[in-house]
């Protein structure tokens, strides 16, 4: 049993046998020690005053006397006011280090029999992945990671948006534009070269713009329809998208495209395959690079129609209704949103539409209870109507959906912009990342030439990428800095893998060198830096735990980089491989042994791969 409900268990023990009163063992909270004190875990006896009749001082030392008298494993200690600091058996703390690295999967709790399925990275096939997606992409895969940790059995999947009127805006400029031109032809990854083809339509359909604004009709419409006060610029800027729609001659194109692949033309089609095949070979290699994988893949164009049937079913339950113009809605009015369309007057299907009928689809797949989203804040509202209409049709999984939400990422630069060409992709941020561990690795005078050092150069890279990306709370907004996430001395992953590599050099002179570790067992002289890193291998578990409940990979990214910290103070303050006595350097060696294992375990949940060498 860990420790500290050992210890919750005791103190209930000892104010029952002293003052005949029954306790619930949460309610005894108990702290690690602070540093300023003597001792290794603090029960605070405060709630308890009045009900054991003494001061806070008589209360803890009753207790503690009785927990040094029953408990094996205290060894002493110490009243301040009601805080009642416990200091436990060296016999304890050894006995923790051996079932850390007796244990390689420390950390990692039982099979719950319960399956959980997260959405992540569901990108649209116009343009490559982008930062943001980056993000997404690393959420997913680190929640995915520490849920199954946590024992459950987890589904990863991606809903990838491939139709509608942005993804004919690519293949029309192609159409119009591309000459024939392939990604091989001209040297491109998939994704980017259609992602070419949507910044050049927004560029043609742009000067296409300027040029009607100079024209007798829009200089009419100006006059006819403008605000008082407001500018010619102004106005244009506002009607843009209704000019799209009523008078651009690219936007009849493209609406005209949209309707011929939803007729089933069969070269509108061969289109759509030819170049959503080229964005998907772009994609998986950038998935590659990132180190994330999926159980199965949804399609837009798949599901886009899925969800009417459940709207007719909800409309017989009472759940929608029927407008006069032959909308479908709900009124969601009396949990705090409004009324919420779900089925056009046409027929025609919304997004809310197409996910409800997704979801039931992925529970028919996979049998999934729980399912969490992992899409940005800007779609919280979407997510709330969404969950609510299940709850009120009565899905079976309605109960267990979560929107992992996440804030913007931006570059120090500021904000992206796709249709104007200027987003931040994906593979040219690791691209980034990798030349700066490069150059780095260089002023080091570590090896950066063969695949030994090209690998290495990788797993830095990479770590610095993920890890400054997870260390953030998901729900808030953040800068990703190249430099500072490379850097060996912040808050960074390379940090925590200089941490790791150091132990990984000294196990290794321990190999070579046949060192005797049997004798770890009669060390009992501890160390404060080498409690720290005790209590902190005990808290592992429950990391975990925390961050699969809350979704937040952020609490294992910097619980690594605190056993990280932790490490490096022990380093530099106590002597290891030339500890002063043989018990001491088996200790030493061992501990960080078991930190080695932990805290790569650690990482792994957050997808960082540790280096060789830095």
């Amino acid at each position: 049993m860990d420790i500290v409900q050992t210890l919750q268990q005791d103190v209930v023990a000892a104010l029952e046998h002293l003052y005949g009163q029954a306790i619930a063992a949460e309610k005894v909270q108990i702290n690690p020690t602070l540093p300023e004190f003597a001792g290794d875990y603090t029960a605070v006896l405060f709630p308890f005053v009045k009900l054991a009749k003494k001061s806070p001082e008589a209360l803890g030392a009753e207790v503690g006397e009785w927990l040094q008298r029953q408990a094996s494993y205290v060894k002493g200690y110490n009243v301040v006011k009601g805080f009642l600091n416990v200091e436990l058996k060296e016999t304890f703390w050894y006995t923790l280090l051996q079932e850390v690295l007796a244990n390689p999967n420390y950390g990692r709790q039982p099979r719950r029999g319960e399956r959980v399925m997260v959405e992540y990275s569901s990108p649209n096939t116009n343009k490559p992945l982008h930062l943001g997606h980056v993000r997404n992409c690393l959420l997913g895969w680190s929640c995915s990671q520490i849920l199954d940790a946590a024992g459950y059995d987890v589904v990863k999947v991606q809903i990838i948006n491939d139709r509608g009127v942005a993804i004919c805006k690519s293949m029309l400029a192609w159409q119009k534009f591309g000459e024939g031109r392939t990604p091989q032809s001209e040297g491109i990854k998939g994704d980017h070269f259609v992602g070419d083809y949507y910044v050049l339509f927004e560029r043609k359909s742009q000067e296409e713009y300027e040029a009607w604004q100079q024209t007798p009709e829009a200089k009419a419409l100006y006059e006819a329809r403008r605000k008082p006060e407001q500018s010619e610029k102004e106005f244009f800027k506002e009607y843009k998208n209704r000019w799209f729609n009523e008078h651009s001659r690219l936007g009849a194109e493209v609406r005209d495209m949209l309707l011929r692949w939803e007729a089933g033309d069969p070269d509108t089609l061969a289109l759509w395959r030819q170049m959503n095949h080229w964005v998907y070979e772009g994609f998986e290699a950038t998935y590659a690079q990132l180190g994330v994988q999926f159980d199965k893949n949804y399609y837009e164009s798949d599901t886009y129609l899925l969800g009417k049937d459940i709207v007719e079913e909800g409309l017989q339950k009472g759940v929608f209704f029927k407008k006069e113009d032959g909308s479908v809605w709900i009124d969601l009015t009396d949990a705090g949103h409004d009324q919420k369309v779900v089925l056009r007057s046409d027929g025609t299907s919304v997004y809310i539409t197409q996910d409800m009928g997704t979801a039931r689809m992925r529970y028919q797949d996979f049998g999934c209870k729980r399912m969490v989203y992992v899409v940005a804040d800007e779609q919280n509202y979407h997510f709330a109507v969404l969950f609510e209409t299940l709850r009120r049709l009565g899905e079976p999984y309605a109960d267990g959906l979560y929107h992992l939400s996440y804030g913007l990422v931006e570059l120090p630069t500021g904000r992206m912009k796709t249709r104007e060409g200027t987003v931040v992709d994906a593979d040219d941020l690791i691209a980034e990342v990798l030349r700066l561990a490069r150059e780095q690795a260089a002023e080091r005078g570590s090896p950066t030439e063969g695949p030994e050092a090209e690998e290495n150069l990788r797993r830095i890279a990479m770590g610095a990428l993920k890890f400054f990306m997870i260390r953030v709370h998901p729900k808030r907004r953040m800068i990703f800095n190249p430099e500072e996430s490379v850097d060996l001395q912040g808050q960074t992953g390379p940090y925590i893998q200089y941490s790791w590599v150091r132990i990984h050099g000294l196990l290794q002179r321990v190999e070579n060198e046949g060192v005797d570790l049997s004798t770890a067992h009669l060390y009992t002289d501890l160390q404060p830096p080498e409690k720290e890193l005790l209590k902190a291998l005990r808290e592992y578990p429950g990391v975990v735990l925390i961050a699969a409940q809350e979704y937040d990979p952020s609490h294992v990214a910097n619980y690594g980089y605190q056993l990280a910290k932790s490490y490096h103070r022990f380093w530099h303050d106590l002597p290891i491989f030339n500890a002063p006595t043989p018990e001491a350097r088996a200790f030493r060696l061992q501990l960080s042994r078991a930190v080695s294992q932990v805290l790569e375990a650690a990482m792994h949940l957050v997808g960082i791969e540790m280096p060789q060498r830095m």
